[in-house]
């Protein structure tokens, strides 16, 4: 359902993204995981057109996103770290907004009232998004996400500043598009959720990818057991930023 070969995004002559290969199948969620820096939110700004790769190739259930971009973003839905609504719309008028984007208002019209319902926006529905705190604008970008049908969810720290009701809510629904055949990538530090709710996980560390699988492949490669995703994340991480020691020269 997502496919991402051999990914290359530089700023300034700088690689923040290195030649990243990875695939999110559908009915599946994927955590993608790393230190601050790994490149994370740049992978998902480029799979979301946010961002023109340097090179590599994006592909979107059929569609190559570089040559067919309005049928690849048809199926994705973004739920960005830090939303940057439209401060003058409201709550109500974003989620319209939305459907006649994806052209789905049929969709907006069955679904809005009980999504407002369920992230506890209701009273917030025809408030302007400017007057909404860090959290309330976080459920707005989450019932935008959901008032389409999207097939591909990409969610880059999706529930930072939501609070714990809202959190539940949102990991439920997130396990009932993949259980519908959804393609699902989490960007997350919070690493226990992440255990809790990834089928398997995909590590990044400066650029490249480090590492992926399941828990208890990461726990083979690491040789730890029974530890956690916390545990075994940091051991691989802390290896993968030791220096290289040189072989002696021989004399």
């Amino acid at each position: 359902m997502l496919v991402v070969e051999n990914l290359v995004k530089s700023f300034k002559g700088l690689r923040a993204v290195d030649g990243v290969s990875f695939r999110v199948e559908p009915g599946e969620i994927v955590g993608l995981l790393g230190p601050n820096g790994a490149g994370k939110t740049t992978t998902l700004r480029c799979i979301a057109g946010i961002l023109k790769p340097d090179s590599g190739r994006i592909q979107i259930g059929e569609y190559d996103l570089a040559q067919a971009e309005r049928e690849a973003k048809s199926l994705l839905a973004f739920i960005p770290e830090m939303p940057n609504p439209y401060e003058l719309l409201t709550v109500r008028e974003h989620m319209r907004l939305v459907a006649m984007c994806y052209q789905t208002v049929p969709l907006y019209e069955a679904r809005a009232d009980a999504l407002l319902e369920r992230y506890e926006l209701k009273d917030k529905a025809d408030a302007l998004a400017g007057t909404l705190s860090k959290g309330m604008k976080q459920k707005l970008a989450v019932v935008c996400a959901l008032v389409h049908d999207a097939k591909v969810f990409l969610c880059d720290e999706p529930l930072m500043g939501i609070d714990p009701r809202g959190q539940y809510t949102l990991k439920n629904d997130l396990m009932r598009l993949r259980d519908e055949g959804c393609a699902i990538l989490v960007s997350t530090h919070q690493l226990d959720t992440a255990e809790r709710l990834c089928d398997r996980v995909i590590i990044m560390h400066r650029g490249k990818l480090l590492t992926e699988g399941t828990l208890s492949e990461l726990q083979e490669r690491a040789q730890m057991e029974g530890s956690t995703l916390e545990e075994v994340f940091l051991r691989l991480t802390e290896e993968a930023e030791a220096p290289v020691s040189e072989t002696p020269v021989q004399t």
